[in-house]
C-alpha cells in the first residue's frame, strides 16, 4: 500500500533525479514537473494510483535517456493512470518511433499517446530560443487561468505547449467541464490548436 508520506517522499526523489538528467535529452518545463508529482497528492485518484505513475514516469525518463541521449531535441512524456502522452521535438521520424516504441515498453504502461512532432534541425536553430520561453509562458497561463476558471478539476490535468500546440491530457469529471477547460485554453494567446487526449469519467 503507498501511503501520502510515500507518495511525498517518491516525489521528492522522483525531482531530485530529474535535476541530475541531461537537459537536452527530456524537456520538462519545471511547473509541469512540480505539478505533475506534488499536485497529485491532491487529485481525486488512490495514492497506488499515484505512485504506479511516478514509478513509470522516472522508468520512461531513465528508458529515454539511456537509450536516445542527446540524439533527440527535447522530449515530454507525462503518465495519468499508466497511461503515457509523449510530446515535444525530434529531428526524425525515426526518432519519434523509437521514443514510442521505449515508452510502450516500460512496465506497466497501459498505452501510449505519441505526439512528438518531428523538426528539422535548421527550424530547431531559428526558434528553439523562442518556442521554449512560449511555450513555458502558455503552460503557465494554461495553470493560472483554469485555476480561475472555476468548475475544472485541474490536478486531474496535464498541458504541454510545443511552438503553440498544446495537448491536453488527463481527466475530465464531466463533458461541460472539459469543453470548458478547452475553451479557456482556447482563448490564451498564442495557442495555435489544441490536440485533445483528455478522457471524461465522473467520481
Amino acid at each position: 500500500m503507498v501511503t501520502r508520506f510515500s507518495l511525498f517522499a517518491a516525489a521528492t526523489a522522483f525531482l531530485l533525479n530529474l535535476s541530475a538528467l541531461p537537459a537536452q535529452a527530456l524537456d520538462l518545463n519545471p511547473l509541469t514537473a512540480i505539478k505533475s508529482v506534488v499536485e497529485a497528492a491532491v487529485e481525486d485518484r488512490t495514492a497506488d494510483d499515484i505512485g504506479s505513475d511516478l514509478a513509470i514516469k522516472g522508468k520512461l525518463t531513465a528508458n529515454v535517456i539511456d537509450k536516445m541521449g542527446s540524439d533527440v531535441i527535447s522530449i515530454g512524456a507525462d503518465v495519468y493512470e499508466q497511461v503515457v502522452m509523449l510530446t515535444g521535438t525530434v529531428e526524425t521520424g525515426k526518432q519519434k518511433t523509437q521514443a514510442g516504441r521505449l515508452a510502450s515498453a516500460v512496465e506497466n504502461v497501459k498505452k501510449v499517446y505519441n505526439e512528438i512532432l518531428v523538426i528539422k534541425a535548421i527550424d530547431k536553430e531559428k526558434g528553439s530560443v523562442e518556442n521554449y520561453v512560449d511555450d513555458s509562458v502558455i503552460e503557465t497561463k494554461i495553470n493560472a487561468q483554469l485555476l480561475d476558471a472555476g468548475g475544472v478539476s485541474v490536478t486531474n490535468y496535464r498541458y504541454r505547449s510545443v511552438g503553440g500546440r498544446v495537448f491536453l491530457f488527463g481527466r475530465a469529471l464531466s463533458n461541460a467541464e472539459l469543453k470548458k477547460a478547452i475553451g479557456v485554453v482556447k482563448g490564451i494567446d498564442g495557442v495555435k490548436n489544441i490536440k485533445n487526449r483528455v478522457f471524461v469519467r465522473a467520481k
